[in-house]
């Protein structure tokens, strides 16, 4: 029973570093076609 609660922490975790990772690309996108038109900051 142990190895089976273990598993599925496990799959959550990946599936939530994943979700991360894929929200925070996003917002990267999306932000780079919002600055696309302005000078970059120095």
């Amino acid at each position: 029973m142990y190895t089976d609660v273990v598993v599925i922490a496990g799959i959550g975790t990946v599936v939530l570093m994943l979700g991360f990772f894929v929200g925070v690309g996003i917002f990267v996108m999306k932000d780079q076609k919002h600055q696309h038109g302005k000078a970059p900051k120095k």
